[in-house]
């Protein structure tokens, strides 16, 4: 990674080469020394603070479950990081350009940490978990219980619960579940200390390269960023298959697995390693200067041709700044600089088209894990395996290929505003063929379908049939089982099931009323534990989901490096840093915080069966209705993406008119001239485009 003497020539004048003068605050005997360093600083912060924020993702259905919440309250508390954000990031985008960013970048990541640490403490405050399951056993003995005489005996029955507990029953547990309170606020101190990274990091960078060099440092961050989320998904596949009480408990005597609709893993686990490597990337940012030599393109200052007719027809004059400005002129300068930047057509359409672009991305996201567990009947550590595995590096190809078509072909402007709509089209396209990929919803005896497996029934919130009627059964009692007809049950109790055998982690119900028996056996049929498979045309589908999810990751993310150079490139080089903390602020505003929410509240719309609380209502969703949840789920990207689809078709159609290359091309077909001129100026403004955002962030997938 050394630079050559030619690299060195261009980024240090003559005379420059040696150790800078004592008291400069410069770091090494290179120009290149100090900023080198930076560069590996911020390429950890990035991958430490996508790691982090995947890792949220991977825990959306842990969280759900353990703290008994619907998915409406789960989106409040993931857009709460874009809350944080929005608090600060346009003071620090602003102000940070001038004072001390490294410091400022490692202020930053020590509050993310905390943020990070906070998230966890709940499991260290509520007591041990406890699931609905009235056979409690060891792995190395067997029992015989009655589900439904045991419920017969007492109208007031209440299934055992885990002898472990700690909280007693009640409003009591109801208080342990409002502790999702502290996952909130650590996430939105999350987002006040990432607030600083993106916008500071990359313009620090930017700052102080050659224009040669600035392309490759910026792949580097893009790079650890995109690693990021494969880490971060791939630890929540692994805590995901560990008990949530691991290390407090006997795992003999825990009698879900991972398969199970109760199974909590140890979502704290991932949190308090993410926060570790958080306090680990902010201790290089205390000993790097505020400034680095500057490059000699930097000290000319010279923008290229390309860009400075651009800006020219955009507006009349041409505003320049001092380099050091007294804060009071900085604070007269701030609504001029917002009026500068709203006012230019191109960047204000292209924000515009980003808002219902990550709208799309932000909500597909957030619930893609929810998704592919609710509608293929997943585990979580699978789901998260297979999105950390195959979805991100699909994003991380995505953005690489955007880059290297863009320098191999030295596309201008308009060829990027083509570039971006081009395989953003053909991405939502590829969306439409995902609503023939579902599973039908499965037979549940008293909420799909009758107790004869027949009709669709009027109350879907009744249980209780004639078979099990004697049993009194306890509504609020959720623990499927799946009769040897195809059916499945609320329990063993609404099975009718008299008789029970288990030994460990296996279940299995004989004598059960409400279950059709064969016509050699007498007293009804028999039931295992837990809800039935989805056929072998789910495992089908499944694939075929896997597969066209990766094409649209990669689709949708080749256009987001050639989206980040229309928009920077369009722009007053000096509003670089401000630009992107109002275009991230504007994304966190009307699409971060809002699109987890109000897709959130419409999943729980399609919700069959809910858990009740003691003391506050409703909890978790327990059964959805999947044909309704495809059909939310994938238009809602879809109607959100095809907005985006004509706003940018809009962007070509203004850069078209505007930009007017004077140059013939060349005769290969590549534009010479007002293509991407060889020093790099428009690569040297590459941003990473949100990886927690793939296609979506991941996925934004």
């Amino acid at each position: 990674m050394d630079p050559t003497k030619e690299q060195r020539r261009l980024c240090c004048p003559s005379g420059q080469e040696k150790s800078p003068p004592r008291g400069s605050g410069l770091v090494g005997k290179g120009c290149f020394k100090g900023l080198e360093i930076f560069l590996a600083a911020l390429c950890f912060v990035y991958f430490a603070k996508a790691l982090a924020g995947s890792y949220l993702k991977s825990t959306i259905t842990q969280i759900e479950r353990r703290f008994d919440i619907p998915s409406s309250l789960v989106g409040v508390i993931d857009g709460s990081f874009e809350i944080g954000n929005l608090l600060v990031i346009l003071l620090v985008s602003y102000f940070g350009a001038r004072l001390h960013r490294p410091k400022i970048i490692g202020t930053g990541c020590l509050i993310m940490a905390a943020g990070t640490f906070l998230i966890a403490m709940p499991h260290f405050f509520m007591g041990r978990y406890s699931y609905e399951r009235p056979l409690v056993h060891s792995a190395n003995s067997s029992i015989n219980v009655s589900p439904c005489a045991q419920d017969s005996r007492d109208p007031k029955f209440i299934p055992s619960e885990n002898p472990h507990r700690n909280l007693g029953t009640g409003c009591e547990k109801d208080l342990g579940n409002s502790m999702w309170v502290y996952i909130l606020l650590g996430n939105l101190l999350r987002g006040v200390g990432e607030a600083p990274i993106q916008p500071l990091g990359i313009s620090y960078i930017d700052d102080y390269t050659s224009e040669d060099n600035t392309a490759f440092y910026i792949g580097c961050v893009q790079t650890s960023a995109v690693i990021g989320p494969i880490f971060g998904f791939l630890l929540g596949s692994l805590c995901a298959k560990l008990f949530v009480d691991i290390g407090s408990v006997n795992l003999d005597s825990v009698t879900i697995t991972p398969a199970d609709a109760h199974w909590v893993g140890a979502w704290w686990l991932g949190y308090l390693i993410a926060g570790g490597i958080s306090i680990l990337a902010t201790i290089p940012f205390w000993f790097l200067p505020k400034e680095q030599p500057r490059a000699e393109m930097h000290k000319n200052s010279g923008t290229s041709s390309e860009q400075s007719r651009f800006i020219l027809e955009e507006q009349n004059e041409a505003n320049t700044e001092q380099d050091q400005v007294h804060l009071l002129n900085m604070v007269k300068d701030f609504l001029p600089s917002v009026k500068d930047l709203l006012g230019n057509p191109v960047y204000f359409l292209y924000l515009c088209g980003s808002v219902f672009q990550y709208n799309s991305l932000i909500g597909m996201v957030t619930y893609k894990p929810k998704y592919i567990e609710q509608q293929y009947g997943q585990t979580s550590s699978k789901t998260n395996f297979l999105i950390g595995l195959i979805n991100i590096p699909a994003v991380a190809l995505g953005i690489f290929s955007g880059g290297v078509i863009m320098k191999r072909f030295r596309i201008n402007i308009l060829g990027a505003a083509k570039l971006l709509l081009g395989p953003s089209l053909l991405g939502y396209l590829m969306l439409f063929s995902l609503f023939a990929m579902g599973c039908k919803n499965s037979s549940m005896a008293g909420l799909t379908v009758s107790y004869q497996g027949s009709a669709q029934i009027s109350n879907q919130e009744n249980g209780v049939s004639e078979c099990n009627v004697g049993c009194r059964c306890p509504l609020s009692h959720w623990d499927p089982v799946c009769g040897e007809n195809g059916l499945t049950y609320y329990s063993a109790c609404f099975a009718g099931c008299s008789v029970s055998s288990a030994t460990g982690k296996r279940a299995e119900f004989y004598n059960c009323s409400c279950v059709g028996a064969p016509a050699s056996h007498s007293g009804g049929g028999s039931a295992v534990a837990g809800s039935c498979a989805k056929g072998r045309d789910c495992s089908k589908m499944f694939l075929y989901f896997v597969v066209m999810s990766v094409m649209t990751s990669f689709a949708l993310s080749l256009g987001g490096t050639p989206g980040y150079m229309l928009l920077l490139r369009c722009i007053k080089p000096e509003l670089k840093s401000f630009a992107l903390g109002i275009y991230t602020l504007v994304i966190r505003v009307l699409a971060g915080i809002p699109a987890p929410m109000y897709l959130g509240a419409l999943i729980d719309t399609v919700c069959l069966k809910w858990s009740s609380k003691n003391c506050s209502g409703r909890g978790a969703c327990r059964f959805y209705n999947m044909d309704a949840f495809r059909y939310i789920y994938l238009g809602m990207t879809l109607a959100l993406g095809t907005v985006f689809i004509f706003m940018t078709a809009a962007v070509v159609l203004m850069v078209q008119k505007r930009f007017h290359p004077t140059e013939n091309k060349a005769a290969d077909g590549r534009c010479t001239g007002s293509a991407l001129p060889q020093n790099g100026n428009l690569v040297s403004n590459l941003n990473l485009l949100q990886t927690t955002y793939w296609a979506h962030k991941e996925t934004r997938l």
